[in-house]
Order: C-alpha cells, then structure tokens, then sequence
C-alpha cells in the first residue's frame, strides 16, 4: 500500500475553470452534502413520535442545547448561537472524522510535483487545511461582534475598545480619572490586537492537531500496515471529538461575552 505524507498545503486535483479544486475542498464538500442530504431526509420524514435518524437528530440538537443554556443562562441567546456553535462543532467533528475513513491518504492520482511524480491523495481532512480552519476562526470572531453590535448597540459596543466616551467624561472630572481613563483607553487598542490573535489561535490549534493527527497515522500505517495502527485511530477519534468541542466552546465563549452588556467606568 503505497501512501503519500501530507503536505501542509491542500493539493489541488483539478480545475473548474480558474478555480482549484483541492483535495481538501472535496472532503468539506462531502461533509456539506452529508448535512444537506440529512437535513432533506429530517424535514421529509418528520414524525410527532420521533424514531431513527429523527430521534437521534432530536436528542443531539437537544443536549447541545443545554449545554449552551449553560454557558449564556438565556434560552433566548442559546436559541440564536445554537446554528453557529452546533454547525461549527458537527462540521468540525465529521471532517476530523472522515479523515479516517479508509482510503484517505492512500487513494489519489499521480503528479508532477516539483519535478517529480509524487502521489496527491484525493481525499484529505477537511481541517488539515489551514484555509479552512481560518475561515471558521474568522466567521466565529466576526459573529460575535455582530451578535454583539445588535444586543448592546454600535456606540456601546465599540467602547470597549475605543473608550473616547470614558476619556472625555475623565476630562470632565479632571485628576487621576484623565490617567485611568488613558490606561483603560490603551488597554482597549491592546482588546482589539487580542480579537485577530483569537483567530490565529483558534485556526493554528485546530489545523495542528489535525494534520499532525494525519502525519503520525501515515508514518505509522506506512512502517505496520495492520493491526499496530488501531489504537492510533481510536486516539484521533478522540482528538477529532475534543477538537471539535473546543472550537465550538471558544466560539460560543467569544459570543457570551460580546453580548454581555458593558458597564461604564465609575472613575
């Protein structure tokens, strides 16, 4: 069995126009279609007595959530973060997991590459690819500061991290509230350098784990093709879990804390 180590680029396969298809993307895409063709299934076959796939659907979408209810103790909050957060974890958590699928690694055409053939797996994890990865980290951050903007209002909002309002109210009392109310304003041009390193985190710690997870699977099915494998794929079995659960509770996080409403400086 012939396979080929991952490079840390999704490779593309082939072209629609001037569009590369990588072999990541066609992972994402399948995954996609799995919650496209599930969802159609739910919404044709919905029974007051749920049983099968409803049942399951039900009991999943149920215990996330209350598992948002208790991190924002408002149904009314956990009702519009559940599609974000529950997107983002379910998606995270088929494409970990569809990266064990057999044949991943080991399927895919021979190419040029740097001028030599090398073997392009066609299918690859969907969250090995640093695009993806980042693209979610920038959708989770962006969706907190929406969600926030609406609940506490753009002035309110943006004050937390230009404080003008406080610095002009400390002008107005004059002494040591000019000198907090400069501190507070620069502590709040740091807030705004912490939102893009969110991002980074957030898509560096998903797409390592996983495509360091694809590495050591490939390394060690390459050396023992067997049985030796196994507990290495029940290990990246959990990882894909906790993967997925930590970059949906980080998100759900930065959404909680966006719109709690913010509290004016007494200085």
């Amino acid at each position: 069995m012939i396979l080929a180590l991952p490079s840390l680029v999704a490779e593309p396969i082939f072209q629609l126009g001037s569009f590369p298809v990588t072999n990541a993307y066609i992972n994402s895409t399948l995954a996609l279609l799995f919650f496209v063709i599930t969802g159609l299934i739910l919404r044709t076959k919905t029974a007051l007595i749920p049983h099968g796939v409803q049942n399951f659907a039900e009991a999943t979408l149920e215990y996330m959530l209350g598992y948002v209810d208790r991190v924002t103790q408002d149904r009314k909050k956990s009702l519009k973060f559940l599609p974000i957060v529950g997107g983002i974890f379910l998606f995270i958590l088929l494409s970990n997991w569809m990266g064990l699928i057999p044949g991943t690694g080991s399927i895919g055409r021979w190419l040029i590459q740097g001028g030599h053939l090398e073997l392009v797996p066609v299918f690859r994890p969907a969250t090995s690819d640093l695009n993806l990865t980042l693209a979610m980290a920038v959708l989770a951050v962006i969706a907190s500061h929406i969600f926030g903007i609406v609940t506490i209002g753009v002035f309110k909002y943006a004050n937390r991290f230009i404080k003008l309002g406080d610095i002009y109210r400390s002008l107005r009392r004059g002494g040591i509230s000019i000198m907090v109310a400069v501190i507070e304003f620069g502590v709040g041009i740091i807030e705004i350098f912490s939102e893009v390193a969110k991002m980074v985190s957030l898509s560096l710690r998903l797409f390592g784990n996983i495509f360091a997870g694809e590495v050591l699977l490939t390394v060690i099915a390459g050396l023992i093709a067997y049985f030796i494998p196994l507990p290495f794929i029940f290990l990246e079995l959990l990882i894909g879990l906790i993967q997925a659960i930590v970059f949906a509770m980080l998100a759900l996080t930065y959404l909680a804390v966006a719109t709690v409403p913010v509290t004016e400086s007494a200085h």
